[in-house]
């Protein structure tokens, strides 16, 4: 059985990244270490490392995009929960064969990564990321 190896990232929306940052920043002492863009995901994404893991801010870049979509319904807050395996794939397969229901039915490959999502619906209402290195850190 496949198992997580570690909490990876906590994602929050925000609508302005800029606007986000002081809480985090100068409230609660968590340094921000870079921003990016990620066009495949249509966000720009704030990166605040917290121990092993990190707090992500999204912010949408494209009304099209999914977190668009969810900031619209939603408003600002928490959209997943992303966790590190070791073997995405049989992780996948794992899930496909217990009949739990993802977004991705195979992997995305990115550069150093590959990542899927499992339905909100089968993990009480929260969006999950599954994540594996690819490339040594």
């Amino acid at each position: 059985m496949e198992t997580i190896k570690k909490l990876n990232h906590i994602a929050i929306v925000v609508r302005d990244i800029d606007a986000s940052l002081p809480f985090w920043e100068n409230a609660l002492g968590i340094q921000l270490d870079h921003i990016e863009e990620v066009p495949s995901q249509q966000a720009r994404v704030a990166f605040l490392p917290v121990g092993d893991s990190e707090i992500e801010l999204v912010q949408p870049t494209t009304a099209e995009s999914g977190t668009a979509s969810f900031l619209e319904k939603r408003g600002e807050g928490l959209h997943h929960l992303c966790v590190e395996v070791a073997d995405i794939d049989a992780m996948l397969a794992q899930l496909k064969t217990a009949g739990i229901r993802l977004i991705n039915e195979e992997a995305l490959v990115l550069p150093g990564r590959k990542m899927a999502f499992v339905h909100p619906k089968a993990a009480n209402g929260v969006l999950i990321e599954l994540y594996e290195l690819t490339e040594p850190e």
